[in-house]
């Protein structure tokens, strides 16, 4: 092994540390923008999953695709649009995001397999996986953060000037679980904080 090569092994490295970083950080400013413009965000991804179901129809008369393996991805689609309702508040033990989990894993199986046996240039697959399975779950993914800081609105059961009301809840006892949030914490746990000086 040369000096080179293993130089090389180095550089990869680096290489490796700056598009995790990249990503990272165009990762967390989409998760601001979607917190910032929760209803152009909700706008945004009902057009990629209307334009996800408009592949999976051209898919029907264009590509030889198994019938469970369109009809999969297009009730995932059907399920985000249900998913959608509700932004951007995401329960993740409702029927529907475990249903539309289930046949995005189910379809992720069913297109292994079909392109397994069916052999297409690596941009074709890519294409399929990056616009069809990935695309709208992964513009979910980012816009958990969104109800991270939507305030509730109303409370049914008990007075607003108890101790259990909504907005003392909401504040006190929930834990916010999302992307930004995830940033924020290895923002906060790694980068050494700055003291500022007073004049």
């Amino acid at each position: 092994m040369t000096f080179l090569s293993l130089l090389s092994y180095v550089s990869l490295l680096v290489q490796i540390c700056f598009v995790t970083v990249s990503i990272a950080a165009g990762l967390y400013y989409l998760a601001e923008l979607v917190e910032e413009y929760t209803v152009t965000a909700k706008k945004i991804i009902t057009w990629m999953v209307v334009g996800s179901l408009l592949l999976y129809v051209i898919f029907i008369f264009t590509e030889p695709f198994s019938w469970t393996m369109l009809l999969c991805g297009i009730g995932a689609q059907i399920l985000h649009l249900v998913i959608l309702k509700n932004f951007p508040y995401v329960k993740f033990l409702s029927p529907y995001f475990l249903s539309a989990v289930i046949l995005l894993l189910v379809n992720h199986y069913l297109a292994f397999i079909y392109f397994q046996q069916q052999l297409h240039p690596f941009t074709e697959v890519m294409a399929y996986f990056t616009l069809c399975l990935w695309l709208v779950p992964f513009a979910l993914f980012v816009s958990l953060s969104a109800n991270d800081n939507v305030l509730p609105t109303s409370n049914e059961r008990t007075p607003l000037l108890s101790d259990n009301d909504i907005v003392t809840n909401y504040f006190s006892s929930k834990k916010k679980l999302g992307l930004l949030s995830l940033f924020n914490y290895a923002k906060e746990s790694l980068l050494p904080e700055r003291n500022k000086k007073s004049f």
